[in-house]
């Protein structure tokens, strides 16, 4: 089952950012890489399920800024009650973005330092703040379902469609409810999308690097980043959208 380990962002402040996810979210640090050219954080809720994903910020040493582009959306954190949790935010002083009210009742958005936008979603599972899902935009919804589901051997477990869009919810077949799931999000005026550099990746975790692998290999998935090249640690693919998918060992 390759459940999704983590959503790579790149920020330009690691300090500022660190302290963000730290003050308001409650996030602790899980690990840390530290190479000569980039340092890579992950972090998370402490009480994050066994099968949760946690965040990691990338943050390069030579100074460059990022572009969001718009084919990347959010990531989604979970809460008992939206309205609390939003008061509780703009009381410890994160600016005002996207109160409940202007979003019906049942979500809410603000922006880290960097603009990465994060939901808040409530749900009755999962830590408080955990990572509930990651928003992709795509341009061919039956395309990148069918890539999930093939490739990945995800499923779709909730759908939501709209008059100008529709919301496809995937993760692994008999997944925790915890564990964080990517969400589809297909508009029907036939826009394209930009990457930009401010987003990485999401991450899959797996027990057997090489044999998943020749699995995705096998699936026709794209062979961007073979095993071999990232010196049997990790590996990587892409959507046909274009969005990367790390493969990393349990």
């Amino acid at each position: 089952m390759l459940t999704l380990d983590h959503t790579m962002m790149r920020v330009e402040d690691l300090e500022a950012s660190l302290s963000w996810y730290q003050d308001y979210l409650d996030y602790e640090e899980k690990g840390r890489w530290e190479a000569d050219t980039f340092t890579n954080v992950f972090l998370g809720p402490e009480d994050v399920h066994e099968e949760g994903a946690l965040l990691e910020l990338t943050y390069n040493h030579d100074g460059r800024s990022y572009t969001h582009g718009d084919a990347w959306g959010h990531i989604a954190v979970r809460v008992e009650d939206v309205y609390d949790a939003y008061e509780e935010l703009m009381d410890a002083g994160v600016e005002d973005y996207r109160d409940p009210d202007s979003c019906g009742g049942s979500y809410a958005f603000v922006k880290d330092p960097d603009g990465h936008e994060v939901e808040i979603v409530e749900r009755d599972h999962g830590a408080k703040w955990s990572l509930d899902h990651t928003m992709l935009r795509v341009e061919d919804a039956d395309q990148a379902i069918g890539w999930y589901t093939r490739k990945l051997d995800y499923e779709m477990f909730r759908r939501s469609e709209h008059s100008s869009f529709a919301l496809y919810f995937l993760k692994p077949r008999d997944a925790a409810d915890e564990a964080m799931s990517v969400e589809l999000t297909y508009n029907y005026d036939g826009r394209s999308y930009d990457m930009g550099d401010a987003w990485g990746h999401v991450a899959v975790r797996t027990e057997d690097l090489n044999d998943t692998w020749e699995a995705l290999m096998q699936r026709n998935a794209e062979d961007y980043r073979d095993p071999e090249s990232c010196d049997d640690r990790y590996a990587f693919t892409k959507t046909p959208q274009g969005h990367e998918v790390e493969i990393v060992r349990e």
